[in-house]
Formats: structure tokens, sequence, C-alpha cells
């Protein structure tokens, strides 16, 4: 297995370590020669080994570019990343969830690395992976393992439920994720364990965030804050001080992407944060999202219109950017609005608000006056 890719990235050549958020930028006469040595067997020049080792301490002498290099050809597109919802089933019923129905369902594994393969074809270059909790899909090894080795850095998104277990703590330590993203919902047990609705999800995630930590894995905590656990915000905090990783905070709760306004009631009013204006974002031209069945959409939240990525493959990806470009025309309620230039919503998160014919105060700066 690789240790380092080799990539495009728009207009810079960059080198790349699994499990690392780390870079060294190359010119492109170095990416060229390296695309050249490694089609054949060639010892790893000199300046890779000097550049390597600055960067990541390895020491990479002697060693054949194509052992230890992966070489990836540029996307067709300006895409680099994008999210999958390896499904949408999950062992936490917890009724904040924006994904409201939460079906086990999707793609089977020829189906998973057919759209794996669309993604490595399309340029994609950093992948999350997250559900639901996609570690409990009974394809996340496999799925997981085919990304490392088609060159692309891979973030997981999870309730860090399962990582107490031998088996996920060792292939994420094989193939060390970019970033562990890990939900956190309260600093004691009735707190946690009432929010999840699951008896014993405190336990499994402390003893399994004290097992990633120890093995080096780069985690990142998310203090998920609403009114079950705001009298805990302060003893959160200090857990993750303690463990060492850096976190932020969510108190901000979206309506399901069923439009259904379930969670709302749950914000903790005094924890609600006010967006910077929204003045546009790269989805669907250089991000997009991809659904359990291989759905490609703009981003997580505006859904429809989609493209089959497993029927159309690469190519269906170039309505994106029309698709982008039509959901962020101002509809509906938002029609007219005299703040549309400071508003902090993009318009297919206002559309989520306003199909659950949720409270002005929940997403609009009239909803404040």
């Amino acid at each position: 297995m690789h240790q380092l890719i080799a990539t495009p990235f728009g207009e810079r050549r960059l080198i790349l370590r699994p499990g690392s958020t780390k870079a060294v930028q190359l010119p492109h006469d170095k990416f060229n020669e390296l695309r050249t040595l490694a089609t054949v067997p060639n010892t790893v020049p000199q300046w890779l080994v000097n550049a390597v080792h600055a960067q990541w301490h390895i020491d990479l002498t002697g060693r054949s570019v194509d052992d230890v290099l992966l070489v990836r050809q540029a996307g067709p597109f300006k895409v680099s990343r994008t999210t999958w919802e390896i499904n949408l089933g999950c062992d936490y019923d917890c009724g904040i969830c924006y994904l409201g129905k939460k079906r086990f369902e999707g793609l089977d594994l020829p189906g998973k690395r057919r759209l794996l393969a669309v993604m490595r074809d399309a340029g994609v270059i950093w992948l999350q992976i997250t559900g639901g909790e996609p570690l409990i899909d009974p394809h996340f090894p496999e799925a997981y393992r085919l990304a490392h080795e088609l060159g692309m850095l891979v973030e997981v998104l999870s309730n860090g439920s399962r990582l107490h277990k031998d088996h996920v703590l060792n292939l994420l330590r094989t193939y060390p994720p970019s970033k562990l993203t890990l939900s956190m919902y309260g600093a004691t047990a009735d707190t946690y364990d009432t929010i999840t609705r699951r008896k014993g999800a405190f336990n499994r995630f402390r003893v399994g965030l004290r097992r990633a930590v120890a093995a080096g894995l780069n985690i990142d905590l998310s203090l998920i804050i609403v009114r079950e656990n705001a009298h805990e915000v302060e003893a959160m905090r200090d857990w993750a001080r303690q463990f060492g990783v850096p976190f932020r905070e969510y108190a901000n709760i979206s309506p399901t992407i069923h439009g259904g306004a379930e969670p709302l009631p749950s914000q903790s009013p005094q924890y609600l944060t006010n967006r910077e204006p929204f003045t546009g974002c790269p989805a669907g031209v250089t991000f997009f999202h991809a659904d359990p069945f291989g759905k490609a959409s703009i981003c997580k939240v505006g859904r429809e219109p989609n493209v089959d990525l497993i029927a159309e493959g690469v190519q269906g990806l170039t309505r994106l950017g029309d698709i982008a470009e039509s959901l962020m025309l101002r509809t509906g309620g938002c029609s007219g609005c005299t703040l549309s230039g400071t508003c902090r919503v993009c318009r297919p998160m206002a559309r989520v608000f306003q199909e659950a014919k949720a409270p002005l105060v929940n997403y609009c700066q009239h909803g404040m006056r």
C-alpha cells in the first residue's frame, strides 16, 4: 500500500500522506517527473526524500517510487471533495437527528465499489464518509480500504459507538483517516443515554474515545448542544480539553431531510449562533454529496434534483453546476427580501425550514426583530 499520493489539485500539484492533513506542494515539472518515474522501477529521487522527511519525518532513502507513491491523474472537473452517506441507518435513535427516518438501506458492495471508482475518476481527493452511522455498515471496512487504495484521503464522521471494538480500531490504525470526527452528546451517562435513547451509549463512547486517542488517530470532537445537555456544556468542553483534542460546538438544529420539524424543539436558545452572511459556496462545483444509493446532489441539504452516478458515471456530474445555480435562487417566502444582502442562510437550507413550517426565528433575520 502506498504511503504517499501525488495528485493535481486545480493548478497546484501536491504530495499528500494518508492520515495527515499536511501537504507538500510541487512544481509542475517535479510532478511530471514523478509520473514518469512511477511507470517503471525507480528509486525515490533525493529531492522527494528531502521534502518528505522535512514534512513527515519519513525516510524514503533507497525506496522504490512505485512502492511508496500513488500518482493520480487530474479529473475532468473542478471537483476535489465529496461527502458520502454510506447508509442512513444508525445504532442511536436521537430525536434531534436531521435524517428523521433512519432507514438502513443503500448500495450493495459492488455498487459501493462502482461509486468509489466514479468519485476517483471525477477527481475527488478528499472523501468524507458519514451516515447514519458509517461504522455499522457491513461494507464499511471494504469500502474504506478501497477509498485508500484509490488515492483518496478519508475523513470519517461517526458517533464513536464502535471504536471500542478491536477490529474497528485496527482498521483505522492500519489505514489512518485524515480526520475522525466524533459527535459528543453529553458529559454523563444519564444525559448521553437519554439523548441517544440507547442505554450504555456513554460508556461505549468513553472507552472508544480513549482507545482512539491512544492509537494516535487525528480526532476532532463535535459537541452537539441541545436543551437536554445544555447544563453540561462546560463539562463537555473540559472533557475534550483533557484528551487534548480540538472540538467545535453545534447548537443550530435543522429540520429533517424529509421536511419534518420534529428536531427543532430540542434547540437550546442560549447557544444558538449567527452564521456569517451567506455569499455563495462551491456546492455542485468543487464539491458534491452522494447519498446511500449513489445519487449525487450539490450538498446534503439541496438533495433534489440529483444525478445517478451508478447509472450515468462521471459525465452525469456535468449537470451539477446548473442544478446548483437553480437551487440558489430565492423563491417562496424569500423572494424580494430586503435583507438578502446580509442573509446568513443559504437557499437550500431556507427551503428546508420553510417546508417544515418552522418559526422564522429558527433561520431568518426577520424572526430576530
